[in-house]
């Protein structure tokens, strides 16, 4: 409800204003309504009003002044003035006041209704553009803090992060924590957890813990700035307490020191790097950068490399090929000291694999026959050759699998129909196109489109489209607003809001990370 105050030295016409105008309908309500500019200055000081209606001829005070008085209380209030007489001085000080209307008496009760829809329209919208700006604050702030934390800041916004949004408040040395929920790929999987906003959660309980400058990172990850006097034992509370009052774990890495705000993308630098180890030290603890050995962190830097080729051997059915790169694989892991984290590193490699699969519409746990609430099977191993038979049987099994699904009926002609998309990604073709071209009928080719593929024609569709921007992203300079039209997406934020429904962050965020 928007706040009225009333101002008419006619008694009969400020009642007549009270009784016969539908306030509640206009979803506003009277505050009070005096018979001077005094009494309503008194009212001004007290309450916040939105609008004031006023006549401009009162005793003492005349509503010009009282208007003038209003405005400089608060800027923001909408006037309408009430007058008998059609004075061109009034109206030309009266609006030089912004004034929204100026009604004569005898007052018609539906002009003075007109005015003050006119005055709630205005209202509303600035209503709207205030919540907008709310909203986007934080936003702006994340912004702000990854260019800090990836080093791409300048002087600009060193000072914006530092006046507006306090960091210059910050008690150095202080250092940052990288969080992330942990089990990511099973997650992912697992529909009913990805809906919960779990790093919500985190960052609530960092908020709880007194953290004020945090940084979205990503749909799983959190960075935040820890000051000096919680350095040593906030991560690790952060950690214990999302573990123990959660059905899901957290993992955090933890930069060194730092002593100024140019020094915390180093220490941001630091903390990834330690949380990349999670595959060595377990997930659900605090890993801090200087635990991290040199040796670990050379392995890491050639995994995904490795991995990489693995998965290109699995897809080429290339048997020998396979038997090598899995090889390779195991050479790292008879470095590790401990069944722990040489459980961990082969989980590593099953999730990698995972993700890898869904590129190509499969499922790892069916295809190894493992279900998401039992994958413990790893952890039932004793040795590292066990986890290397037993995965190398199962990495054959699923490239055969693989193969097989290359050659079913109809698939030869489904390939040739998604190359024909794959070319197409810029225009808007249809499942009707697609059908004329390859001389089908439509219900026919969606049929075995769906049988083949597992996704009717526009799911898939979206997801070339969507892997084609991801491809652009990665290896051009273009502008997102450039992508989005090279596949086929006109209008930016329809092409931002399905990128993020389907990865999980937006165009910008997939570049960064």
């Amino acid at each position: 409800m928007y706040k009225v105050l009333l101002a008419d030295d006619e008694k009969l016409d400020l009642e007549g204003m009270r009784a016969f105008i539908p306030w509640t309908d206009l979803g506003m309500e009277i505050v009070a309504g005096v018979m001077n500019g005094f009494d309503a200055c008194k009212v001004l000081d007290t309450e916040k009003i939105d609008i004031l209606v006023t006549d401009v001829r009162m005793p003492n005070m005349t509503g010009l002044e009282l208007a003038r008085r209003a405005l400089e209380m608060s800027k923001d209030i909408k006037i309408i003035f009430v007058s008998g007489y059609q004075d061109f001085s009034y109206v030309k000080q009266a609006l030089s006041l912004n004034a929204v209307n100026y009604v004569l008496k005898p007052m018609d009760d539906q002009e003075l209704i007109d005015s003050l829809l006119k005055v709630r329209d205005v209202l509303d919208h600035e209503q709207e553009r205030q919540n907008t700006y709310g909203q986007m604050v934080p936003i702006v702030k994340n912004e702000y803090m990854l260019q800090l934390l990836e080093g791409t800041s300048d002087d600009k916004t060193i000072e914006v992060l530092s006046q507006e949004y306090e960091m210059n408040r910050f008690f150095y040395p202080g250092l940052v924590a990288v969080i992330e929920v942990d089990d990511l790929s099973w997650k992912l999987n697992d529909e009913t957890r990805a809906e919960q906003d779990e790093i919500q959660q985190v960052v609530s309980i960092c908020k709880e813990f007194g953290i004020s400058h945090i940084c979205k990172i990503s749909k799983f990850r959190v960075a935040i700035l820890i000051e000096q006097s919680d350095k040593d034992v906030l991560p690790l509370k952060i950690v214990n307490r999302v573990n123990e009052q959660h059905t899901f774990s957290i993992t955090a890495g933890v930069g060194e020191l730092c002593d100024s705000i140019n020094e915390f993308s180093a220490s941001y630098r630091q903390a990834v790097e330690a949380l990349d180890l999670k595959m060595f030290y377990g997930k659900g603890k605090v890993i801090g950068h200087g635990e991290v050995r040199p040796a670990e962190k050379e392995d890491v830097k050639h995994l995904d490399a490795k991995l990489e080729a693995l998965f290109v051997a699995m897809s080429g059915y290339e048997l020998v090929r396979i038997h090598d790169e899995l090889d390779d694989l195991f050479q790292v892991a008879k470095n590790l000291k401990s069944k722990f984290t040489l459980r961990n590193y082969a989980l590593y490699i099953v999730m990698k694999l995972d993700n890898y699969l869904q590129r190509t519409n499969e499922n790892v746990f069916q295809l190894l026959g493992m279900e998401l609430n039992n994958y413990d099977i790893i952890m039932q191993f004793e040795t590292i050759n066990d986890i290397h038979v037993w995965l190398r049987r199962r990495v054959y099994e699923i490239s055969e699998t693989l193969q097989a699904n290359k050659h079913k009926k109809n698939w030869k002609l489904i390939k040739q129909m998604i190359d024909y998309m794959k070319e197409r990604t810029h225009d808007n073709i249809t499942l009707r196109d697609l059908a004329e071209q390859f001389s089908l009928s439509p219900n026919y080719l969606g049929l075995i489109f769906k049988e083949e593929t597992g996704k009717n024609f526009s799911e898939y569709f979206i997801q070339l489209r969507m892997e084609k921007s991801c491809e652009l992203l990665k290896t051009t300079n273009m502008k997102i607003y450039e992508i989005a039209d090279q596949v086929g997406y006109r209008h930016l934020p329809y092409f931002s809001k399905q990128f993020k429904e389907m990865y999980g962050m937006t165009p910008l965020e997939f570049r960064r990370k």
